[in-house]
């Protein structure tokens, strides 16, 4: 049986952090599918074809990655896929405890587990939210995100 993992979230955008947990799921699943979750109430820096395209150009030579977009609860879409776990990163405590209430909730729905995989040391400290206010102020944002965010921004 394949070992299909969805790795959810935003991706506004892509951090090196993510891009660190996509690189050890792979060695732990057949398949990582990156979803891309749609929030209609969300204000987003880059738009949802940037963010798939950001994620697609990184992974473009790995054949184990595929990138999607969604709308609705993960586990409806670990269901349509035939995925029976959900990937998560952690950062830090308050990361663990927020992503611990969705497993239980998740599993308490499902049958659908979460592996939980602690960032690297050196990219833990990067998020999204970070790497947004670094753009929107100018700041070299270049070392906290994949190449593809980056070839993007500055053209």
């Amino acid at each position: 049986m394949k070992r299909k993992a969805i790795f959810p979230g935003s991706f506004d955008p892509i951090t090196l952090g993510h891009y660190d947990i996509i690189k050890r799921g792979i060695s732990l699943f057949d398949e990582v599918i990156v979803a891309i979750g749609i929030n209609s109430d969300k204000k987003y820096m880059f738009s949802l074809e940037d963010r798939k395209r950001f994620i697609e150009e990184a992974f473009e030579s790995d054949p184990k990655v595929t990138v999607i977009t969604y709308e609705g609860l993960t586990i409806d879409l670990c269901r349509k896929l035939g995925a029976d776990f959900i990937l998560r990163g952690l950062r830090n405590p308050a990361d663990f405890e927020f992503e611990k209430a969705i497993a239980h909730t998740n599993r308490r729905l499902s049958q659908i587990e979460t592996v939980f995989l602690l960032t690297a040391s050196k990219t833990s400290y990067i998020s999204s939210s970070i790497v947004r206010d670094v753009i929107r102020n100018n700041g070299d944002y270049t070392v906290l995100v994949p190449e593809s965010v980056v070839v993007k921004k500055e053209k």
